[in-house]
């Protein structure tokens, strides 16, 4: 009897065996199984081009526009080197330019709409120009996107100078321009040039440094999400930060950050306004014939916020490119 018993408590472990093993094997195909499917999905998973506006900004301004683009060595997203499919930019390739001024500003702007028309028709033939006024309320477009350089020249006009035609807040506006440029031809080049005060006091004066604007960072994330490079000129407005240290540091400052983050440039001259944009007007014209649409093939598939950096042979001056997009 007990000889019996110790059979079949042998059998028993043997059928045991048996199943644990069979188990395994199922649970061991089930598993390469789903390791070839996530692998066949992540090679599904859709890369996409991303365009982003560069230049390049020598120490020297001699010479600038003659030399020839230098070649990008890497472009990092998120510390990962991407892929360049393209590059077009240079001295006679056309681009699409929305030029917004801040309808507030003191009214010495005016003095500068002669040499913001000759700029415009300096441009390389065939880039589209929009003009537009910021306001309270929404943009004034005074002109849409045109090949026509000397009609958009003629669409300036002088600003009205007056407080209650300015926004509280000018970044609102150029979220609005931004959203034109949908229409305009992808991996071209792409910038905006803003006569402001870059003073959001929309939410109060405590909300109007360059960290605390948030209609700023939405003009920041749009404009990097459409490759738009933004050149800015400070321009005081009438009752803007009424003589505050304060309230101009921030508008400057607000300015600065939007230019920097986005692949452009900002341009002061001191507190007060310039006595000529002509200066600055060169330098972008400049900026501009060493800028140049850089598309690259992302290869990273998640949502957020992805840094950007782009490595070069560059010894004497500076890449301008924006920090990041939000996909």
């Amino acid at each position: 009897m007990e000889r019996i018993d110790e059979v079949t408590k042998a059998g028993l472990k043997r059928v045991a065996a048996l199943a644990s093993a069979v188990l395994l094997m199922f649970a061991t195909s089930a598993g390469v199984a789903a390791s070839a499917q996530q692998r066949s999905n992540d090679a599904r998973r859709p890369v996409r081009s991303v365009t982003i506006p560069v230049t390049v900004r020598l120490k020297q301004t001699r010479g600038q526009r003659e030399v020839q683009p230098i070649e990008v060595l890497q472009v990092l997203e998120d510390g990962v080197p991407q892929e360049v499919l393209s590059r077009r930019g240079g001295v006679n390739v056309p681009l699409t330019l929305a030029v917004l001024i801040q309808d507030g500003v003191v009214a010495s702007t005016a003095n500068e709409i002669k040499g913001l028309a000759t700029f415009i028709r300096q441009l390389p033939p065939n880039s589209r120009v929009m003009i537009g006024y910021l306001r309270s309320g929404s943009v004034q477009v005074r002109q849409r996107f045109t090949t026509d350089l000397d009609r958009a020249a003629r669409a300036l006009r002088i600003p009205i100078s007056a407080a209650t035609s300015a926004p509280f807040n000018p970044y609102v506006q150029v979220v609005e321009a931004l959203r034109r440029f949908e229409s305009q031809p992808t991996g071209s080049r792409r910038a905006i040039l803003l006569v402001s005060d870059g003073l959001d006091i929309s939410r109060g004066a405590d909300s109007a440094s360059p960290s605390q604007s948030i209609d700023l960072q939405r003009a920041i994330t749009d404009a990097q999400r459409r490759g738009v490079a933004v050149y800015s000129i400070y321009a005081p407005s009438s009752g803007g930060a009424n003589g505050s240290s304060i309230l101009t540091s921030f508008g400057q400052g607000s300015l600065q950050r939007l230019s920097s983050e986005t692949g452009g440039r900002a341009f002061f001259q001191g507190t007060s306004a310039a006595v000529s944009f002509d200066p600055f007007l060169r330098e972008v014209d400049t900026l501009l014939s060493r800028q140049f649409a850089l598309t690259y093939l992302s290869t990273n598939t998640a949502n957020g916020f992805h840094r950007i950096r782009i490595v070069s042979e560059l010894a004497d001056g500076e890449i301008l490119h924006p920090t990041g997009y939000v996909r």
